[in-house]
């Protein structure tokens, strides 16, 4: 991977997990701290803010185990999606060098009707 497109993964990282951060600490505050008049938590607003925490963390947690599990999966059915609708449309891939040549060209000049040009792909009718 080129540096400056490592760099640019680990900024969007770093922002992902802020995001989380945030979003986490905003949440949590909001369902926690309830009276701002005083300078320290209360002990109820600190455990309430402890558990918060941990049970965001901790489903944070069992989030990315899974994704990191299933993304295999993912990846390899978009690449075959990608290859089903590529092949209709893209031409025929030339044969592997080992195949012997009567082996696939025959079926497409017998469809198209074309007996007389199957002579080059060494194929007869």
């Amino acid at each position: 991977m080129e540096p400056a497109a490592e760099q640019q993964q680990q900024l969007r990282s770093l922002r992902d997990f802020l995001l989380v951060y945030n979003r986490m600490t905003e949440l949590c505050f909001r369902r926690c701290v309830s009276d701002l008049n005083h300078r320290l938590l209360t002990r109820r607003e600190e455990l309430c803010l402890d558990r918060c925490a941990g049970k965001l963390v901790r489903s944070n947690h069992r989030l990315v185990t899974a994704y990191v599990a299933l993304m295999p999966a993912v990846v390899q059915r978009r690449a075959a999606e990608y290859r089903a609708q590529e092949g209709p449309a893209a031409p025929a891939a030339p044969a592997p060098p080992d195949a012997s040549p009567d082996a696939s060209p025959p079926a497409p000049a017998a469809a198209a009707g074309g007996g007389a040009s199957a002579g080059p792909s060494g194929a007869s009718t």
